[in-house]
């Protein structure tokens, strides 16, 4: 019986409450038992042949954006999803994203990438359009990576927020008009194209009177129940990157009985939800039990990037995770991509990418991998440093080990305060007791005291007012237990 891979675009991220009902309901219909979610905040079902015809119509019925066994229209990525949670206050809203995202009248046959300049949980330059946040309201700056090349190129100009979707068709249009001029290395020129695309449409522009500065990657702890404003997140990640319909059936249903509108996706394959009210924490706490889904990764298994629908590179994934929890090895502020596939274009400070399988005598061998990393371990950069070449995957970890070891040196060499860090850790007793949740295993620390709930430095933990509760999960202190420092590497 054959398979067919069906990807429906959530665009920007994000999926209405009703919508995602109705998918999982003709999904249900046929007979289909699990979801996945893609790099790009898509989603990827797996329909067998004689449902598909009857599954696609449904789709159809309810005005879902998809494609079968293609990817010929690549989902628009936004960075909607770390609005309050993830990124530093600006003059970027959800009301902004929306508006924007509901102008595109067309669909993008190039990437296109909506970004807010603060954050770090959504890859800036993985489109080949890419508009990013400026310090000025309404104002973005534009950066064009030509299909099938590496390096991006800024225009010149910010560009206005309600031309962004006008924008962006006129760009595709012209490389698409103009292949053999914009595909091709020697020929592609972003002068020219900004020269074509004036010609064709008259834009309002500000002048780029400052460098577009982004925050240093570091990757946000983007799973489990957490505190946000008066409110509560819920972030799902899953091992396998499979979503059970029935899991997701129960989610819509809580989202629709505590009027939760929408459902986010991450480009990290995951389901995130905002706005829960605190007294609904209760219904996301059973069904997280019902369906034994486990929440907390540690970051080794979090901050991977793995091809799409990808059987291969998931079982490399698991692999090295494995190793990496034998060894206790540290990676977080790392960022690691599997390429199993020439053309991927995937987000990653560190890539481990298989080299062509074929020998000369047209048989196959062994998995060998090269390993790259780029200038100064930053993830957005796209120009990659050679480590190793030809690596057998049973040798990646050592080589890994030593590339992460290298990475926290370069912190220590790199950073202007890495003196005064050392001397005021030369002060903190190497031995002593903190106090950690046993919910979410956040640390109470008298030597920090807790910024959230204004308990200065200082502070011991028994004189802590009976009300205080976990700055994350809101646990009662009852749960705190103490742990000693070492263990937890503090």
């Amino acid at each position: 019986m054959g398979k067919h891979v069906v990807k429906i675009n959530l665009t920007g991220g994000m999926v209405s409450t009703g919508d995602l009902l109705g998918i999982v309901r003709a999904s249900e219909l046929a007979q289909v038992k699990e979801v996945r979610m893609g790099t790009r905040q898509q989603m990827f079902i797996t329909v067998n042949t004689p449902r598909l015809s009857e599954f696609v119509a449904m789709l159809g019925k309810m005005g879902i954006n998809f494609e079968v066994d293609f990817d010929d229209y690549p989902n628009i990525v936004s960075s909607y999803v770390t609005e309050e949670l993830f990124n530093e206050p600006s003059w970027l809203t959800e009301g902004l994203y929306s508006d924007i995202l509901e102008a595109f009248d067309y669909h993008p046959r190039l990437k296109v990438n909506i970004i807010d300049s603060t954050q770090s949980l959504v890859p800036f330059f993985t489109g080949n359009i890419n508009f990013i946040t400026s310090n000025i309201a309404n104002y973005w700056f534009l950066f064009i990576r030509f299909p099938k090349m590496t390096e991006s190129y800024q225009w010149k100009g910010l560009v206005y927020t309600q031309d962004i979707p006008i924008l962006g068709k006129v760009i595709e249009e012209i490389i698409h008009e103009e292949q053999k001029t914009f595909l091709s290395k020697s020929t592609a020129s972003i002068d020219l194209l900004q020269e074509k695309t004036a010609a064709k449409h008259e834009f309002i522009y500000q002048p780029v009177l400052a460098d577009l500065i982004l925050p240093r990657f570091n990757l946000p702890y983007y799973e489990g129940i957490n505190k946000y404003a008066q409110k509560l997140w819920l972030g799902i990640y899953r091992r396998d990157e499979l979503f059970p319909l029935e899991f997701l059936k129960d989610i819509c249903a809580i989202c629709l009985k505590t009027k939760i509108g929408r459902i986010y996706t991450t480009p990290w394959k995951s389901l995130l939800i905002k706005g829960i009210d605190t007294e609904d924490r209760k219904y996301w706490s059973y069904i997280l039990g019902k369906h034994y889904i486990n929440v907390r990764h540690a970051f080794n298994e979090l901050n991977w990037q793995v091809e799409d629908v990808c059987t291969e590179g998931l079982n490399i994934k698991k692999y090295l995770v494995r190793r990496f929890d034998s060894v206790d090895l540290k990676t977080q502020g790392l960022c690691f991509a599997i390429k199993t596939q020439p053309k991927s274009g995937l987000f990653g400070s560190v890539v481990i990418r298989r080299c062509p399988n074929i020998s000369r005598g047209q048989k196959r061998t062994t998995d060998r991998f090269d390993i790259l990393y780029t200038p100064d371990f930053n993830p957005n950069a796209k120009n990659y440093i050679n480590y190793k070449r030809k690596v057998a995957l049973t040798s990646l970890e050592a080589h890994l080990t030593c590339l992460s070891k290298l990475y926290y040196e370069q912190i220590g060499v790199n950073d202007l305060f890495s003196s005064e860090l050392k001397s005021e850790e030369a002060e903190v007793p190497e031995d002593r007791i903190v106090y950690q949740c046993s919910s979410c295993l956040t640390v109470y620390d008298e030597l920090y005291g807790d910024a959230e709930n204004e308990i200065p430095a200082g502070v011991l933990f028994e004189n802590l007012p009976d009300h205080y509760r976990c700055p994350i999960c809101e646990g009662v202190k009852e749960m705190f237990l103490p742990v000693n420092s070492q263990i937890l590497n503090l």
